[in-house]
């Protein structure tokens, strides 16, 4: 595998996997993500993930994110979207879907996302893989969940988990379905 490389495929029990050296520490440029939400109680909910692996595993604020990732060479924004949230959740995203725009992260990545309204029991999550050298220099590779855990916040409670960029998602995210279904705003 070169330097950086990522393989993806389909496992046999129809789980996904990807792994990746991860050596060039280069950032994908754009990712794109879906962001799945529902209405509880008159209060609109998030679906977000918390990232998999050593490195995210004692971190919480600031630490969830829109299920996303990055895009394959040539492939259309909202398909990759698709594809992310499914390899990253194990939950097939229904439409209609509609358009979030795109944020950037203090490192220059762009994120584009959409949203949809759902539902899903966050426990049966079922998220790829990523192999890494764990510890650090010492020649072994392990393999660990690219998302360990989801699970459904208020707008409010998303502003205390999500990473601070993001969450511009979830406030443009509020104001549409306030605009659209009339729902009550409080988080």
């Amino acid at each position: 595998m070169a330097s950086g490389e990522l393989t993806n495929g389909k496992q046999v029990d129809g789980s996904y996997f990807m792994t990746s050296d991860r050596s060039d520490k280069k950032a994908n440029k754009v990712s794109a993500g879906l962001l799945m939400y529902r209405m509880r109680e008159e209060k609109l909910e998030v679906l977000l993930v918390h990232l998999g692996g050593p490195y995210w595993s004692r971190k919480d604020a600031g630490a969830w994110f829109v299920p996303k990732g990055g895009m394959e060479k040539d492939e259309d924004e909202f398909a990759a979207a698709l594809r992310e949230f499914q390899e990253e959740t194990g939950l097939e995203p229904q439409g209609p879907f509609f358009e979030l725009g795109s944020v950037f992260h203090k490192s220059g990545k762009r994120v584009v996302a959409w949203a949809f309204r759902g539902d899903g029991d966050p426990a049966a999550l079922r998220s790829n893989t990523f192999r890494l050298e764990w510890p650090p220099k010492s020649g072994k590779f392990q393999e660990f969940p690219e998302i360990d855990q989801a699970k459904f916040f208020t707008v409010d409670a998303a502003a205390e988990k999500m990473h601070p960029a993001e969450y511009e998602f979830v406030q443009r995210l509020d104001e549409i379905v306030f605009a659209r279904e009339g729902e009550r705003r409080d988080g």
